[in-house]
């Protein structure tokens, strides 16, 4: 299964590498592209618990490190959902 990394930015300007066991998160951002907190949030949600059922599916149990960078992307975020404009940036993907 190939697996991937998106770099971000995050609205106090510092940038993360993010784990992806599954190439989904293609389907869910764009490089280049801003997204709200809220919205950032919402779609690593959805990609990444996709991208876990994809190792289950094909091994018998889900992504534990996956699910762990969510939960990473939710600590991190958190920090910014009270702020109304804040942006997370997708800077690339790495594969």
């Amino acid at each position: 299964m190939p697996e991937m990394t998106f770099r971000v930015r995050w609205p106090d300007g510092k940038e993360s590498d993010c784990y992806s066991p599954s190439l989904v998160i293609r389907e869910h951002f764009t490089p280049g592209q801003t997204y709200s907190v809220s919205d950032f949030l919402q779609k690593s949600a959805v990609a990444l618990t996709e991208a876990s059922e994809r190792v289950r599916a094909q091994y018998g149990f889900p992504c534990s490190r996956a699910l762990g960078q969510l939960q990473a992307i939710r600590q991190t975020g958190a920090q910014f959902h009270a702020l109304s404009d804040a942006k997370v940036s997708i800077l690339s993907f790495k594969f």
